[in-house]
């Protein structure tokens, strides 16, 4: 379940990882954000980003050009 959804496509590194970092920090734990993006590079990014913030990816999805991530808030 998706409790919170932000458009990123058009943008690139490092702004959805900055936008979503913002987007989460607003966030309870425990809650789902939807990233979409257009940057192929952000499937890295976003695994990295998770990784580091402690966030969990739930899953990422490719198609069309479009990569959309599942972030769970862990803190």
């Amino acid at each position: 379940m998706v409790d919170e959804t932000l458009d990123a496509k058009g943008l690139n590194c490092p702004l959805p990882i900055l936008k979503a970092k913002k987007a989460l920090k607003g966030m309870e734990d425990g809650k789902v954000l939807e990233v979409i993006s257009t940057d192929p590079g952000s499937v890295a990014d976003f695994e990295a980003f998770c990784r580091t913030t402690g966030n969990e990816l739930m899953e990422h999805a490719t198609g069309d050009g479009v990569y959309t991530f599942l972030i769970k808030r862990v803190v």
